[in-house]
């Protein structure tokens, strides 16, 4: 998979000055082939409206689109898959409701969440927490890089860190064996969501500099 995946957050967007979909389109044409819809707060009709606008965008570039938890949402998108967490709809009725052509993809926070996941129901993981965001300051539950390798070392299926990366740590995210990198406010909360992008892309592409 791509190594650098967008998770997106209207809230840093619009600090940042932007809409959500200029922030996509910008990305995607930086070349990031992997975008996360996440909006916790928006009505269900306007979820679907952004979705809408989002997904034109993903399509024109050949990018996948994930929905955040809402299965109801991905599938009146046809979107590419859903990730769900930890509280969220158990993964394998989420694979029975969109079917085996989508992708699935789970977070998981430590090593005994990594036990008893059925490999053949999900196509990725996503790792959290690495570093330190804005949004989490309880650094008691942060896997460090140490932790990050440690899970990584210890699964077959394709793994996404996320939490705290950014252009000036994304190369030794790589370099622990994670196949890719997820990013918020790296990408959305910058002045120029395109260069931000390209940089995240080169450095995540340069793991033994």
């Amino acid at each position: 998979m791509n190594r650098l995946y967008l998770v997106t957050d209207s809230t840093v967007a619009r600090r940042a000055g932007h809409t959500l979909p200029f922030v996509v389109e910008a990305a995607c044409r930086a070349g990031v082939r992997w975008v996360q819809l996440r909006e916790k707060e928006l009505s269900t009709r306007a979820f679907l409206a952004l979705g809408t606008e989002i997904k034109a965008i993903t399509q024109a570039y050949g990018a996948h689109l994930i929905i955040n938890d809402r299965v109801d949402i991905a599938l009146a998108l046809d979107a590419d898959g859903v990730h769900v967490g930890q509280d969220d709809m158990p993964y394998p009725m989420v694979r029975s409701l969109i079917g085996p052509e989508k992708i699935i993809g789970l977070s998981i926070n430590n090593l005994a969440e990594l036990q008893g996941i059925d490999s053949d129901e999900l196509d990725y993981l996503g790792i959290a927490t690495v570093f330190p965001t804005g949004t989490k300051q309880d650094t008691s539950s942060l896997l460090g890089l140490e932790g990050l390798q440690n899970i990584c070392s210890q699964t077959s299926i394709p793994t996404v860190a996320i939490g705290g990366i950014n252009a000036q740590n994304i190369q030794q995210i790589m370099q622990t064996g994670v196949t890719g990198a997820a990013v918020v406010s790296a990408i959305c909360g910058q002045p120029s969501p395109y260069e931000a992008s390209r940089e995240l892309l080169v450095k995540s592409e340069r793991v033994n500099e």
